[in-house]
């Protein structure tokens, strides 16, 4: 039985350009350069080319190809770590644009580790990306110059060195944390703490700086011991609410710089029995997809992955594709608002009579 599986296995023939070139009736160089995408090849000729393509099921070697063209048609996408749902749903959105523009994409997860980080930027190299897409954080100085002696593209979130072929995409973070922010003032909440992310992180601090700028809109100066550091990692949410449990006086409310953050912190008020959100209202922030399956679903500022991935992808194809022309060095891209689930409530404090003057507030507010 072996034996007849392997026979039959050894009668299929791997396809090469030689089959396509006799499928077509045309020469071997005119199916080389059809694929590689020349476009002095006759039209009709081309035409051919890829109906037997087609007809062949056959697959060009992505490898042959870039030797013949002399490029690699591949981008390098490095996020932090890959255990956070909001990056691989980065990827996926990343892996579509890219795949839609004719490239495919060599990931890194870098999980901040400068060893690791260095390892990926190597084997980018080595495999001659054209343009690599940081969204992560804390990258080092030299690993940036090994990629920008080679003139490699490079786009950033929120801020890029001041050199040529980088750029930076701005994600508008103030707009959906004030959103947030005015969402529990209108619940009757001023008493509202705030969990960050590691704030070496240029997108931690100004998360941190909206907020702090939006609470002082509605009038209040949080105690310095509500806004507690965090690392955006489960582990690092349940430490930061932790730590906030222990105060003597705690907020009503506590806003959290990423959705990771928020769900450790929801674990907490759990396990001590602080019910969500009669006692203790929930906001966290990117609104990825496991957000509205924890319990209670959470209120968090949605952010785009698919609007960050599409900016990303398009700004290092407008360097790879467009030399000539000195692209935008930063490209606000990326738009942030508040969905609005069951971890938000009523300030336990707040009467009627409260609740329907902060929302008669909120309403003038908005119509300024």
């Amino acid at each position: 039985m072996a034996g007849k599986r392997t026979r039959k296995h050894s009668l299929v023939k791997r396809l090469d350009i030689h089959d396509v070139a006799r499928h077509a009736r045309v020469s071997i160089a005119t199916v080389s350069r059809t694929i590689n995408g020349v476009s002095t090849v006759d039209k009709e000729l081309a035409r051919r080319v890829w109906k037997a393509v087609r007809e062949l099921n056959y697959f060009p070697n992505t490898h042959a190809r870039a030797l013949v063209s002399g490029r690699s048609r591949l981008l390098g996408l490095l996020v932090s770590e890959i255990t956070n749902p909001f990056f691989p749903e980065l990827v996926q959105g990343f892996e579509e644009v890219a795949t839609q523009r004719g490239y495919e994409i060599l990931i890194g997860s870098t999980n901040y580790d400068p060893e690791r980080m260095k390892d990926c930027i190597r084997r980018m190299i080595e495999r001659k990306v054209e343009g690599v897409a940081i969204m992560t954080f804390g990258i080092e100085g030299p690993l940036l110059e090994e990629l920008a002696q080679r003139q490699i593209p490079m786009v950033f979130v929120d801020a890029a060195p001041q050199r040529a072929l980088m750029s930076a995409i701005r994600v508008n973070y103030r707009q959906g944390i004030r959103e947030g922010v005015q969402h529990l003032a209108v619940l009757g909440h001023r008493r509202i703490g705030f969990i960050s992310g590691p704030l070496v992180q240029r997108s931690a601090e100004m998360r941190k700086a909206a907020f702090l700028e939006s609470v002082r809109e509605i009038g209040c100066d949080p105690p310095q011991e509500w806004v507690i550091e965090g690392d955006h990692t489960l582990e690092g949410g349940v430490a930061a609410m932790e730590r906030m449990l222990q105060l003597p006086e705690i907020p009503t409310a506590v806003m959290c710089s990423n959705d990771m953050t928020a769900i450790g912190a929801l674990r907490v008020l759990a396990r001590s029995g602080i019910p969500v959100p009669e006692k203790m209202s929930v906001i966290g922030f990117d609104d990825i997809h496991l957000a509205e399956f924890v319990y209670p679903p959470l209120t968090t500022v949605r952010m785009a992955r698919s609007s960050l991935a599409k900016a990303a992808v398009e700004a290092l194809c407008c360097h790879v594709e467009t030399p000539d022309q000195e692209p935008p060095r930063a490209v606000l891209a990326v738009s942030t608002s508040l969905t609005v689930r069951q971890s938000t409530s009523y300030a336990p404090s707040a009467g009627q009579e409260e609740s329907a003057t902060a929302i008669n507030v909120g309403r003038s507010e908005k119509k300024q």
